[in-house]
């Protein structure tokens, strides 16, 4: 339970902070204001996840089965990252 907390919950607040975000209308903090706070979480999203993309690597070559926890990790914290591309390339 402990490692779904850490590894699963935790970086799960970044994709859901992104998307609550993402989806308040536009009158509500502005256009501007709303995409810059969009990329900054994206971008918190994408520092957090090659720290544990790093981790991943040193736990992977310590053989320790954390390592897999780790790279989940790094994917759920991908994700505001890649939404930011896909819709900007949607624009």
């Amino acid at each position: 339970m402990k490692n779904m907390c850490r590894h699963i919950l935790l970086p799960a607040l970044a994709p859901i902070l992104f998307f609550s975000v993402a989806a308040t209308p536009v009158e509500f903090f502005g256009c501007r204001t709303r995409g810059l706070l969009a990329l900054m979480i994206a971008l918190a999203g994408v520092l957090a996840g090659l720290g544990s993309a790093i981790m991943a690597l040193k736990s992977r070559l310590r053989r320790d089965p954390s390592a897999n926890w780790w790279i989940l990790s790094s994917l759920i914290l991908a994700i505001p990252a890649i939404a930011v591309l896909v819709i900007a390339g949607n624009r």
